[in-house]
């Protein structure tokens, strides 16, 4: 089974908005193909799970990170080159013979569009070919050592299979015999069909390494150290939202001796935002993408449990509150299967009247901090619930996003603190907005 992260977390850190600019998908989406975008959008679907892949995936980004290169080949060119390969596959001689004649029947017909995609394909192809050899030999010359050597020799075992000499030696506006057309059309569309979407596939890799590594050089993001499951750890250092510019960094440190962070803080003070910080650093650090953070080292987990933006469900007839509590019940069956999970709850039961949300807050608490294989990252209001907490439950770790006063105007550090806020300013800020004055 693959990393958890269901619906409503993927929201809550805003992950996979393709189309909105403040997606984590968004700020790393500077891919130029299509496949690659593909590509991309499945790598953040399904975050890896050992630490071997995660390691390679991460050796594979500073690699590139560190070249600071271009992408190698026109997109349009591409493009071309694809839709041509996924028009000739064939089963035989024979078949590449009837294609090649099918064509030319047509064009002697007055219609070109088969017969031109074809040539302008092979022209191309061999272009790309030639071109990419280059590129990758420049490559391997750098650094024989690279993380991306195989790829590269995979690709130069094709390059230089004397067979497949016939397609790269094509030239621009040369004129192609009815002969050669067969043969390039069969070694293309037959013998060498699936090694050449290989060849696609490599590109598209290429697209979104350069892609990625960009951003993190431009971002001045960093790559976690990923370590064994029941090792039980999360330490990040300065860890930031990624796409918030100029945001405030904080230090986090969660283990089996200290396994839930349990945040108070008044509101604008900067919670929910170093819970996402938190969520969407771990979420990345498992796909081996960069974070923004200066230094992290965390044990593989099976997934992430969010309720951030928590919305009530009309359809079904569910109250914010009751909406809260079936949350609630969906983590609660994750965690009690054993799992490693991160949990983030933000404002445990705000649903609900005080009373009721103080008990269910303090009881649900109790009951996570029983198990030490999950972290758990609680928000609230309530802060006697800390006091309760404190009592005999050495594994919480009692922190608060403080609030500096101006005078009568709150003003926010954004910066972690040890102990619990005492903040209460929502009557200030109510009337330092003049609403009571508006209704006398």
């Amino acid at each position: 089974m693959g990393f958890i992260a269901d619906k409503q977390t993927l929201g809550d850190l805003n992950l996979l908005d393709r189309y909105g600019s403040s997606s984590i998908f968004a700020l790393f989406d500077q891919t130029r193909t299509k496949g690659g975008q593909v590509l991309l959008e499945k790598m953040f679907r399904h975050p890896l799970t050992d630490v071997a892949s995660i390691s390679r995936r991460s050796s594979l980004f500073k690699y590139f990170q560190g070249l600071d290169l271009v992408f190698p080949v026109n997109v349009e060119e591409l493009t071309i080159m694809e839709r041509s390969l996924h028009s000739i596959q064939q089963r035989n001689w024979l078949s590449s013979i009837g294609q090649t004649v099918r064509r030319q029947s047509l064009r002697l017909l007055g219609l070109h569009e088969e017969y031109d995609l074809f040539i302008q394909g092979l022209q191309i192809t061999s272009s790309i070919m030639s071109r990419l050899n280059i590129f990758l030999n420049d490559l391997l010359k750098k650094d024989p050592g690279s993380p991306f050597e195989d790829s590269i020799r995979h690709f130069q075992a094709l390059y230089n299979d004397p067979r497949i000499e016939k397609v790269h030696s094509v030239r621009q506006n040369a004129r192609i015999s009815f002969g050669r057309q067969v043969k390039c059309s069969h070694l293309l569309g037959n013998v060498f069909y699936q090694r050449m979407f290989d060849v696609l596939n490599m590109l598209y890799e290429l697209d979104v390494y350069i892609s990625v590594s960009t951003v993190a050089r431009l971002h001045r993001f960093s790559y976690a150290n990923a370590l064994p499951a029941e090792e039980q750890v999360l330490h990040i250092k300065n860890c930031r939202y990624p796409v918030l510019k100029n945001a405030q960094g904080n230090d986090i440190r969660l283990d089996s001796d200290g396994n839930i962070l349990f945040l108070t803080g008044a509101n604008m003070a900067g919670k929910s935002t170093l819970m996402k910080s938190i969520g969407v650093a771990v979420y990345l650090a498992h796909m081996g993408f960069p974070i923004a953070a200066d230094r992290m080292k965390f044990s593989i987990r099976d997934g992430i449990f969010s309720s951030i933006n928590l919305p009530d469900d009309i359809s079904q007839g569910y109250s914010h509150f009751y909406a809260e509590v079936l949350r609630v019940k969906t983590v609660a069956e994750a965690v009690g299967s054993s799992k490693k999970l991160l949990v983030i709850f933000d404002e445990l039961f705000k649903g609900t009247n005080v009373k009721d949300a103080f008990d269910a807050t303090l009881s649900v608490t109790k009951a996570f901090a029983a198990y030490r294989n999950c972290a758990f990252i609680i928000s609230t209001h309530i802060l006697e619930v800390a006091d309760e907490l404190g009592k005999d439950h050495p594994n919480i770790i009692f922190s608060q996003m403080p609030t500096v006063m101006d005078g009568r105007t709150p003003t926010y550090t954004y910066i972690l603190q040890d102990g619990v806020s005492a903040d209460r300013h929502g009557m200030m800020i109510i009337e330092n907005e003049g609403i009571l004055d508006m209704l006398v």
